[in-house]
């Protein structure tokens, strides 16, 4: 996390958690929903604005973590954005080089622990980061490391990943102690 991130976490803890304003699609690309895309549907089927501007990218992905309930956010200072993944927590970009090196779309290299597929045949990595889906681009790599044994996918239904692998999808604002809920989020 940035050190002027951690400043403003320190000099502004109270600031109230942001939901529903930022989504990770399945190819790594993070998208701004604002209210007009988030009245036109939910995420997935109604993207946003994807966000192109690089540093602001390589910021969001230098700042990106989960909570302990497996809820991933975006620290913008001292405000946490909650993320909405349309997959999984990453997007594995896989290497031709010897071994198949694995890269998340934050930029972190990581190591390999086990290999999954759901019903649609899409490939996924649990890695000493995290868990996340391999990016479709590189399908063609990853089934040379499939064929030749070094992974070995186990099958799992998608419904079944976040709790397996400890994410959640779709963060929701907690209501207050003694609120009443509104559904909202």
């Amino acid at each position: 996390m940035d050190d002027i991130v951690k400043a403003a976490l320190a000099k502004w803890p109270h600031v109230p958690h942001c939901h529903g304003w930022l989504a990770l699609d399945a190819r790594g690309d993070w998208y701004l929903r604002d209210d007009p895309a988030r009245a036109a549907g939910p995420f997935p089927q109604v993207k946003g604005s994807r966000i192109v501007h690089d540093k602001l990218l390589a910021f969001i992905q230098r700042n990106y973590a989960h909570d302990g309930q497996g809820a991933w956010f975006f620290q913008n200072g001292p405000q946490r954005v909650y993320v909405e993944l349309e997959a999984a927590p990453f997007v594995w970009r896989v290497d031709a080089a010897p071994g198949w090196p694995v890269t998340a779309h934050t930029g972190q290299p990581a190591r390999l622990r086990s290999a999954w597929l759901d019903e649609r045949g899409r490939l996924y990595l649990d890695t000493d980061l995290g868990f996340g889906l391999v990016h479709s681009v590189d399908m063609g790599i990853a089934a040379q490391a499939v064929d030749s044994g070094a992974w070995v996918p186990a099958e799992l239904p998608f419904a079944d990943m976040p709790a397996r692998f400890g994410y959640v999808l779709r963060p929701r604002e907690k209501a207050a102690p003694g609120a009443a809920s509104n559904g909202a989020g």
